[in-house]
């Protein structure tokens, strides 16, 4: 098991990387071109990875989500999409390992010249100055340079009495401004601005001209419509707008003030056809001429569609009496109200029984000021009479026509009473279910019937349909889907609308949800070997009602055991020793009137998942030319929590084939927590790529699986925590030849050297005793002269990321097995190059001299501060019988082991059944069967 590490690696189509910027990697890129960054990890189990955004717009995290991939793939990128990019990766160990990239997307837009003209005038006439300002204004990143050209001379400030060149200050470098002072015949020519970014990330300039003549001016235009324009639902309407001056000829553009164009508009030039207009559609609409000389012009038309909608009434009865009631020989009031558009159109008219009505002294008609109640006409009738009774009408109509009248008849009779409102008994409180759909009722009373408003009593929250208050003609609020949060008060009360405007009237109807009780856990999987105890426990979090809860278990179908609730909240199940009959579903249902609530147990024997271990240091080597072999290692997730692990089903198939090849590994003994697994395939044809599936197998049978990808590729170390090389795979594990040195290592096997080779000196097996095995070594054979040397240089290590609580660098273990005997042996030295310190290397380990027929191991301790390398350089020494040899180099985190502790000298060409280690991994010959069999 290892915390999480983190490095970021890019690919794609970068202009500009800049690794060490004191703070930040930044990471440039043009515009449209695609961004990829990958996240290399290491740590076990392996981490999660999640990429995630900052510095951008709100609305650019990704589409609001993560990328939880290792590669991040952004194609044709965008300037908003530039920002800080931050991997994250954890595993549950330690903390979790953040690094980040800063992304700078460069761009450069088609420049714009704008034009401005200012005339000025002495008091006495004799001086009169015609100045023009040329504007020249480009989006770039990163910031652009302008240039001026007049035809094809360059204008360079000074160079001309009459230009003069200059950035306004409060600009910070957006534009660059030409200023043609009292204007003189030679300057009427054509003029261009170049922006350029210096070609940053291959991107050209650009250049905008602009002719400048005297009948240059800026744009005006003239509406043909009226303002404002009042039109019916359904009509076309045709805006025209036409340009009265400007040179170059301006564009014309139509915006509207409440956002875009309807859809269904039709633009021709200047014309803008709005066919079967609605009221959706008004609004102010205008017209935009811009030549990029002065300002735009703009002129504006009010679009407003008539309607009459939203018909009310209301009675009020006499104000000067406590009484609600109508009666005889008092004042009564009746009120119509509608929304009308445009208002001023609107008209009402009165009727009686069907008559026209008009204004007298016991009939008075009027119109409610519009700013305390807009589209309200009254009549009041004072000194109410029996010969009053019967239907009043109001009308109200738009004086344009086109649109249909509103007619609102109201009653006004002896049977004309104010309402009252109760619940029918049965019909509160009011039990329901979850789930159910109700009614709640209010009767309401009086004639006419007002609208009912329905709104909660109990505390200030929205009603199911989301508004504040809902509205009800028949007094029934009817709710489906009734959730267990809308229990509660919920109070009904009369408005005056359609009614009477007096005092509201309310009554309040409780409502009860009942639903069945919330459990958890809901479902529980419990893996457990065969012959151990188990405890399954199910608890209530909330149920209604509470009371007469009961439970019971049960295994598939068969009854367990069941009861009642008393006090607690939970019950337990227990089995006391598992067999295989005992495996399965346990169901614990708890019971009440509104159903049951269920927690599941999934008792199983079932082994967990293998996790594959993917910080092998170098596990690819190539042995032969068309195949390659792979190093696979694995952990055992919670081996104890089962029966013993008997075998693996290993399961090997080529990218895109459909068919698994098969095989057991057995396994002997049984396996640690946190122990490391190796076996070896062999026989893998280059370049092509594996899916490799692994399945634990115990005596209930196959436990889970897990898949991994085995790909052909060089390996990469993101940060060192275990280096092993022993020279056997074709890169030589990336150790590199200096370029410096008189000549070069060589890599060797007993098997493979030359018939010729120099006797009495080298080795005779690898450092494990193997033939077969390799190793490096110089070889002194002429032409070779007395003191010549050879350098082979490892890979970049990264250390580990230091300690962020102390300066204290991390320790390493460095160790290598040498062979130095014959007779004319030189000298065999080790330097440690630190990053950044090229021209110097510091000694680390010497030896001179015949060292005898046999491998030594050397080990030395070492702190580097930063990313280093180690250098192994051979000295010839006087004669032909000095060859050194070197195998098995490794570096370990932590310090080296004492002396007197004997090292882990285990053997690489073991071959057998599964061996089980927690340092070096035992290497098992494997061969996966090819496609021809």
């Amino acid at each position: 098991a290892a915390p999480p590490t983190v490095r970021i690696v890019h690919s794609g189509l970068a202009c500009n990387i800049e690794e060490e910027r004191y703070s930040e990697r930044v990471y440039t890129i043009r515009e449209g071109e695609t961004l990829e960054l990958t996240c290399l990890v290491t740590g076990h189990p392996r981490p999660q990875i999640r990429w995630t955004k900052t510095a951008g717009s709100a609305s650019d995290r990704f589409q609001d989500s993560s990328v939880f991939n290792e590669t991040l793939r952004i194609g044709n990128i965008q300037r908003h999409q530039g920002g800080r990019y931050y991997c994250k990766a954890e595993n549950g160990l330690g903390s979790p390992a953040i690094k980040s990239i800063r992304v700078d997307v460069y761009y450069l837009d088609d420049p714009v010249v704008t034009v401005h003209q200012s005339i000025g005038e002495a008091k006495e006439q004799f001086y009169y100055e015609r100045t023009v300002f040329l504007r020249c204004v480009a989006n770039s990143n990163p910031p652009v340079r302008y240039s001026w050209r007049r035809g094809q001379e360059v204008l360079l400030q000074g160079s001309d009495k009459g230009v003069e060149i200059y950035e306004p200050f409060f600009t910070q470098g957006e534009t660059k401004i030409l200023k043609l002072k009292n204007l003189r015949p030679q300057d009427y020519a054509n003029y261009s601005c170049i922006a350029s970014v210096r070609n940053v990330c291959s991107i050209p300039d650009k250049m905008v001209s602009f002719r400048l003549s005297n009948k240059t001016a800026s744009p005006s235009i003239k509406l043909l419509v009226d303002d404002p324009i009042v039109v019916n639902p359904g009509e076309a309407i045709t805006l025209v707008c036409v340009t009265t001056g400007g040179e170059p000829a301006p564009s014309l553009t139509w915006v509207r003030s409440a956002g875009i164009l309807p859809e269904k508009t039709v633009l021709n030039g200047g014309t803008l056809t709005i066919p079967a207009i609605t009221s959706e559609d008004a609004g102010t609409y205008s017209c935009i001429a811009n030549n990029n000389v002065g300002n735009p012009a703009k002129k504006s038309t009010n679009i407003i569609v008539r309607a009459l909608k939203k018909g009310r009434f209301w009675i009020t009865p006499d104000p000067y009496h406590k009484d609600d009631n109508i009666q005889i020989g008092r004042e009564v009031k009746i009120s119509c109200q509608v929304e009308a558009i445009p208002s001023e159109e609107l008209t009402f008219s009165w009727f009686k029984n069907g008559r026209p009505l008009r204004s007298s002294e016991r009939m008075v008609i009027t119109q409610t000021d519009p700013d305390v109640s807009p589209g309200t006409t009254n009549l009041d009738i004072i000194d109410l009479k029996f010969t009053d009774f019967g239907t009043y009408t109001c009308v109200a109509s738009l004086k344009g026509g086109g649109i249909s009248d509103i007619s609102i008849d109201v009653n006004i009779s002896s049977s004309t009473v104010p309402p009252n409102l109760t619940v029918p008994q049965e019909k509160s409180p009011l039990v329901t279910r979850e789930g159910d759909t109700i009614e709640l009722q209010c009767q309401v009373t009086g004639k006419p019937k007002p609208i009912i408003l329905w709104s909660r009593a109990d505390k200030e929250v929205v009603m199911p349909d989301g508004a504040m208050q809902t509205e009800s003609y028949d007094g029934i609020l009817r709710i489906v889907n009734v959730s267990r949060e809308m229990t509660g008060t919920y109070r009904c009360q009369t408005s005056q609308y359609n009614g009477f405007n007096v005092k509201p009237r309310e009554a309040l109807v409780q409502l009860i949800v009942q639903y069945p009780p919330a459990v958890e856990p809901t479902f529980l999987e419990i893996r457990q070997g065969q012959g151990r105890s188990i405890t399954m426990s199910c608890r209530v979090l909330r149920a209604y009602p509470t009371r007469v809860l009961t439970y019971e278990w049960r295994l598939g179908t068969k009854l367990l055991r069941s009861g009642q609730f008393d006090l607690q909240d939970s019950t337990e199940y227990t089995v006391s020793s598992l067999s295989r009959d005992s495996y399965g579903i346990y169901n614990c249902n708890i019971i009440n009137e509104a159903g049951a609530g269920r927690c599941s147990f999934l008792i199983t024997g079932k082994a967990y998942a293998p996790e594959f271990y993917y910080d092998t240091y170098n596990p690819l080597w190539q042995n032969r030319p068309r195949v390659y072999s792979y190093s696979l290692q694995w952990t055992q997730m919670n081996p104890n929590a089962v029966d013993r692990i008997l075998a693996y089903r290993l399961g090997i198939r080529q990218a895109g084939q459909q068919r698994w090849w098969e095989q057991e590994i057995t396994v002997n003994g049984n396996i640690q927590k946190g122990e490391l697994i190796t076996y070896n395939l062999t026989e893998l044809i280059k370049p092509e790529a594996y899916e490799v599936r692994l399945t634990p197998i115990t005596r209930f049978g196959e436990g889970d699986s897990t898949i991994r990808v085995i790909k052909y590729s060089a390996p990469v170390n993101p940060h060192l925590r275990e280096f092993h090389c022993g020279f056997e795979d074709g890169n030589i594990c990336l150790f590199t030849q200096d370029d410096t040195d008189n000549f070069d290592w060589t890599k060797q096997s007993t098997a493979t050297r030359d018939t010729k080779y120099t006797p009495n000196t080298g080795p005779n097996a690898d450092r494990t005793g193997s033939k077969e095995g390799f190793y490096m070594y110089i070889e002194t054979s002429r032409p070779r002269l007395e003191g010549e040397k050879a350098r082979l240089v490892s890979p970049v290590f990264n250390v580990a990321p230091k300690n962020p609580y102390g300066a204290t660098n991390t320790a390493y273990c460095f160790s290598f097995y040498y062979h130095m005997y014959g007779q004319h042996i030189g000298s065999l030295n080790v330097y440690l190059r630190l990053k950044g310190q090229t021209a110097m290397e510091n000694p680390l380990w010497s030896s001179s001299g015949n060292k005898g027929q046999h491998w030594n191991q050397a080990r030395v301790n070492i702190n580097p501060p930063t990313s280093f390398q180690l250098i192994f350089e051979g000295i010839r020494g006087p004669g032909i019988e000095g060859d050194i040899a070197i195998d098995d180099v490794s570096i370990v985190e932590g310090e080296c082991m004492k002396s007197d502790q004997p090292a882990n000298n285990l053997r690489s060409g073991a071959v057998g059944t599964l061996a089980h280690i927690q340092l070096l991994p035992v290497i098992i010959l494997m061969s996966v069967l090819s496609h021809q069999r």
